[in-house]
């Protein structure tokens, strides 16, 4: 296999010069050969180079010398330091100044060999992880934060230019975990109201009261305790955006009044009798199905179509695989500032655990995970050891294939039994969740709870492994992963 990438040769040997030529032109390598340090600081900045090898013994400039200009003029230059000499103390002044790795002379042929494409690998990994860098920090500024470059978050980009500068609502869809308030912070940041505020309501954790209290205000004497009036939430949001999060959760009597906000832009504080004008923007999200909450009669029918002006649907991390590694990168480089620790490294071990992975919790769940590795390594490499067991050992999902007997088989004593394992095998994957593992398999909470209950499935805690083989009788169809 021909390798690629640039590599220069500085020793004041003309063999030597000749030796690492011929053995690196051989593998594919474009070489560039120096009699000198100062020869081959010239080469260097003048021409790009994807790693070094520096003879340290040298008339004039030596090869430690060599190496500080050489990290002068690229810092991130891998430099391989080469010497007759086998001094350990060489060999740590030359490591502590920024040298990739060292190698004695006579050295093996494979020995250098290895070196020079460990070295140029790490140079391959730097430029990713700058390029990566660049991709984040731009699509940070335009989209709040968000991450991806797949073809489904290119859709979200695109609705988001689109949507942020109309006065329309909003609605954005999606599983827990996609990130939707980013989605949200994008859409106020690039409208004309994003030097207005963007105000956050959590809509499911406060009783009825209070919610409209927060949101409208009160007036005096509105309910025990409401000693002084109190300006909402709308007021603070007058003229900018106001974000409700999971709006599904909002009893029906606030969604009343939210609705006249969306209609009229008009409200009523709580015990009061004026009617405030505000000007805000509506964007609201939930990971419910808001229709089937219609026909359940528990959400109103006209403010569902009053926010399904626009929906931005946010794919699952499991649908859009292509962006991990970029999420992934991210992440490491919030948390390794975050805890203090520069430099560390993911290996492709690792990231070929995470791109196996379903990821139930979505971006949530794989920012704790790398969280969580930065925080427990002890180098500056994670490795696949990092990585959680529920992450290391749940692959994909394969239908089983079956092998009909000559005797003939029920079919549906075999749809039952995998039906069953299904079941089982997507709760456990949820963490016993039952409306998680409906949203796996596609199905409402209340169908797939009705199929517990039929099979007689219980907490998957603790099972022992031979309950999921299948009944005697039946062929053996083992539910296979990735």
């Amino acid at each position: 296999m021909r390798r690629t990438g640039s590599v220069l040769v500085i020793d004041d040997e003309e063999i030597m010069r000749e030796i690492l030529e011929a053995l690196l032109t051989r593998e594919g390598y474009d070489v560039r050969l120096a009699s000198s340090g100062a020869e081959g600081l010239e080469l260097a900045r003048t021409l790009p180079f994807d790693a070094a090898i520096v003879d340290v013994m040298m008339p004039g400039i030596d090869g430690i010398t060599t190496l500080d200009e050489l990290k002068k003029i690229d810092d991130e230059l891998p430099v391989l330091m080469i010497t007759a000499f086998a001094s350990v103390e060489t060999a740590i002044s030359a490591m502590k100044r920024g040298a990739f790795d060292y190698i004695t002379k006579p050295f093996k042929n494979d020995e250098v060999l290895v070196v020079v494409r460990n070295a140029l690998e790490r140079r391959q990994l730097v430029a990713e992880n700058t390029a990566l860098k660049q991709h984040l920090q731009a699509q940070a500024q335009n989209f709040a934060g968000i991450i991806g470059r797949s073809s489904r978050m290119k859709q979200v980009f695109d609705l988001i230019i689109q949507a942020a500068p109309s006065r329309s609502t909003i609605l954005i869809t999606g599983e827990s975990g996609t990130g939707k308030e980013l989605v949200a912070r994008a859409i106020h940041s690039n409208s004309a109201r994003s030097d207005r505020a963007f105000v956050t309501v959590n809509s499911g954790n406060l009783p009825s009261d209070l919610l409209e209290s927060t949101l409208f205000g009160h007036v005096k004497g509105a309910f025990t305790g409401a000693v002084y009036p109190k300006k909402g939430l709308c007021d603070l949001a007058d003229k900018g955006s106001i974000f409700f999060d999971e709006i599904g959760n909002i009893p029906l009597e606030t969604q009343a009044k939210l609705l006249r906000v969306m209609q009229e832009r008009e409200f009523m504080r709580l015990g009061g009798m004026e009617t405030i004008k505000v000007d805000v923007r509506i964007v609201a999200a939930t990971n419910c199905d808001l229709r089937e909450m219609v026909e359940d009669g528990r959400f109103r029918e006209d403010l569902f179509y009053r926010l399904h002006v626009i929906n931005i649907f946010l794919p699952p991390l499991r649908e859009r695989k292509d962006d991990i590694p970029l999420l992934a990168h991210h992440f490491l480089a919030k948390y390794s500032e975050e805890n203090n620790k520069p430099g560390i490294e993911l290996t492709g071990d690792a990231l070929d655990l995470m791109m196996e992975y379903d990821w139930p919790g979505n971006v949530r769940e794989l920012e704790n995970v790398i969280e969580r590795a930065v925080v427990l390594t002890s180098g500056n490499r994670i490795d696949a050891d990092l990585i959680p067991e529920h992450v290391r050992s749940s692959p994909g999902f394969h239908m089983p294939r079956f092998v009909v007997p000559p005797e003939g088989i029920s079919f549906k004593d075999v749809i039952t039994d995998v039906e069953k394992r299904l079941i089982e095998s997507t709760l456990e994957a949820a963490g016993g969740v039952q409306k998680r593992a409906a949203e796996l398999l596609r199905i409402k909470p209340t169908t797939l709870n009705e199929m517990i209950k039929r099979y007689e499935i219980g907490p998957r805690r603790n099972r022992p492994a031979s309950s999921t083989r299948p009944r005697q009788g039946l062929p053996t169809t083992e539910l296979t992963r990735d």
